[in-house]
């Protein structure tokens, strides 16, 4: 299966935002409506949560309703408040240079992916990132030099809460440093276990671990696979190897000094880089983020597509994904 990698940039709300979620839309009301419209939460609902815990975007998301067509459906799914579940594999570390660096893979099944690098200028602040339902973002970076990323955090439980892609989307908007995007993770309420890690351009970060039945847990990890501070859901462990990736990454950090490059490289290589992609667990991208460049890259076993704010062109990669059949589109 061959998926094809998009850079999309416009600084407002608009006309390629609107056909993206057109395109996007069949396929995310499917998903999102599977266990009956009635089991999400009701537009109001939606709308005041998003007014209750992340007002300085409530007119944001007003304007993107407008423009995905002003329905309910669309309106309530663009909130991603209380949404169905959803598992992904990822790994991410903090290259333990002077240079703040920060490299993730996200593996998910590339049926189920946007596959747009989005650059925007909302609210006159600059973003940067992989796009997922078109308001949130699964890793990304703003123009005072914020980088995040995020990673399941291997535990069943649900709650009443937002899906982690538009917290990191809301921070990106609001946020310039790792401790300040530690205050709003630590305050806003995440559906299902997640861990973001967060680096800023004085290489200052941190590690969260959210999850919708306890208070989240800010910690100074450098390295976040999925699992939080123990390994909870012990079949979902084994299949995804998250403790030997998180061992692996460890030792990577403590025992072997090593270049950049080197390190980006360890992420395209066993035991990070996943090929179950028929299973949904497989490495779609490897990412690199470079907070005093802002700048970033998208890297695949030979290949590199970078991006920064100096330098976005809006163009396209394909990258092929193999065990996967072609009958659907990403």
């Amino acid at each position: 299966m061959s998926v094809t990698f998009r850079a999309v940039s416009e600084d407002d709300p608009g006309p390629k935002w609107a056909a993206l979620f057109r395109g996007y839309w069949p396929a995310y009301s499917a998903w999102w409506a599977r266990e009956g419209v009635a089991a999400r939460p009701t537009y109001l609902d939606c709308r005041r949560a998003i007014r209750e815990h992340m007002p300085e975007i409530a007119g944001l998301y007003d304007d993107l309703a407008e423009l995905a067509g002003g329905g309910d459906r669309e309106a309530r799914f663009l909130s991603f408040f209380c949404p169905p579940r959803y598992l992904a594999g990822c790994s991410q570390a903090i290259w333990p240079g002077d240079e703040p660096l920060m490299v993730r893979n996200y593996d998910y099944h590339p049926r189920a992916f946007d596959a747009v690098v989005l650059k925007t200028r909302w609210q006159g602040r600059g973003v940067i990132g992989t796009s997922d339902g078109l308001f949130g973002l699964v890793d990304g970076i703003n123009d005072q030099g914020l980088a995040l990323s995020l990673t399941f955090g291997g535990r069943r439980e649900i709650g009443e809460g937002f899906g982690v892609p538009l917290i990191l989307r809301y921070i990106l908007q609001t946020c310039a440093t790792a401790g300040e995007a530690g205050a709003v993770l630590s305050r806003i309420p995440c559906h299902m276990s997640y861990n973001v890690t967060a680096l800023d351009a004085e290489r200052h970060f941190l590690t969260a671990y959210l999850a919708p039945d306890r208070p989240a847990v800010l910690t100074h990890a450098a390295v976040a696979t999925n699992h939080q501070e123990r390994v909870e859901w012990s079949s979902h462990a084994r299949f995804t190897a998250t403790v030997e990736r998180e061992r692996y990454l460890l030792q990577r950090l403590t025992l072997h000094p090593e270049t950049q490059e080197r390190f980006i490289g360890a992420f395209l290589r066993p035991p990070l880089y996943s090929t179950a992609f028929s299973k949904g667990f497989g490495t779609l991208y490897t990412a690199a983020y470079r907070p005093r460049e802002r700048a970033l890259e998208l890297a695949w076993p030979g290949r590199v597509w970078r991006k920064s704010f100096e330098r976005f062109d809006e163009d396209s990669v394909s990258v092929a994904f193999p065990g996967v059949g072609s009958d659907a589109a990403p």
